[in-house]
């Protein structure tokens, strides 16, 4: 509007009031944590997270609890073909300094995907949701393509409907077989080789021949009540590396004075 309210604005010229705040350095108030990866895994140590330190209500173990890392697998397995795959690491207890994750889901990079996605193939894609026998509730989704056959001099290769419903059957099969019959600790170790995609690659030969069988994106929908001794079976003890890991000669600290004095 072309009228605006006149002389209303009077705070412009004052200054004074609630002047300068002190700037202090943000990070002066944070701690950093070291992120711990389950024994799935052969990279323990992911990196690091910083956190506030706890102050008045707010805790700084509570709010780490919850945080969802994104790692490529390719780091966590010192392998770089596995460098398409994202593991998503959730924060589930601290300890100390260290902070303890859960497997939270599996994603592929978008340029992985995209490079499977080709013409004159049928792309045939699967979901399932499933539970693992310690009560996590995950939805799984396939990918495949067919593959022309020995010899073949047709350009295409493209699955009729009816071998595509097959195909979808045994994938959620197959998925919700492997999945629900082992716990998340084992179903982890199932996704790093693909064991899953290579099983439907293998079923399916007799209906069509596929190639890029992939489990693509794992989703965690609901996860069971926290466990303290489930997560310690995935993470082993830390107990002796705390304190160990400093390499300076430890010095007599101040105000500890021998007894002997």
């Amino acid at each position: 509007p072309a009228a605006m309210a006149v002389g209303k604005n009077k705070r412009i010229s004052k200054g004074k009031k609630g002047g300068k705040k002190k700037q202090s350095d943000p990070f002066a108030k944070k701690d950093w944590y070291d992120i711990k990866a389950p024994t799935t895994f052969q990279v323990r140590n992911v990196g690091k997270t910083l956190v506030n330190r706890t102050a008045g209500t707010k805790i700084a173990s509570e709010a780490l609890k919850g945080r969802v890392f994104e790692v490529s697998l390719a780091d966590l397995q010192k392998n770089e073909e596995d460098a398409f795959r994202k593991i998503r690491l959730r924060v589930e207890d601290v300890q100390g300094r260290n902070v303890l994750t859960n497997f939270w889901g599996m994603d592929f990079t978008t340029d992985k995907l995209r490079s499977l996605v080709r013409k004159w193939q049928s792309l045939i894609e699967a979901y399932v949701d499933v539970k693992t026998t310690d009560g996590y509730l995950l939805r799984m989704f396939c990918l495949s393509f067919t593959k022309k056959r020995m010899g073949q001099v047709k350009k295409t290769c493209y699955a009729q409907t009816g071998h595509i419903k097959k195909i979808h059957k045994k994938m959620t099969e197959i998925m919700t077989r492997e999945a629900s019959s082992c716990d998340l600790k084992e179903l982890v170790a199932k996704l790093i080789p693909e064991a899953i995609g290579k099983d439907i690659e293998k079923a399916c030969a007799g209906i069509f021949p596929l190639q890029n069988t992939f489990v693509r994106k794992v989703k965690v929908l609901r996860a069971p009540k926290f466990d303290l001794t489930k997560l310690m079976e995935v993470h082993g003890d830390y107990s002796e590396e705390v304190g160990t890991k400093i390499e300076r000669p430890a010095e007599p600290l101040v105000g500890d004075t021998p007894e002997d004095e």
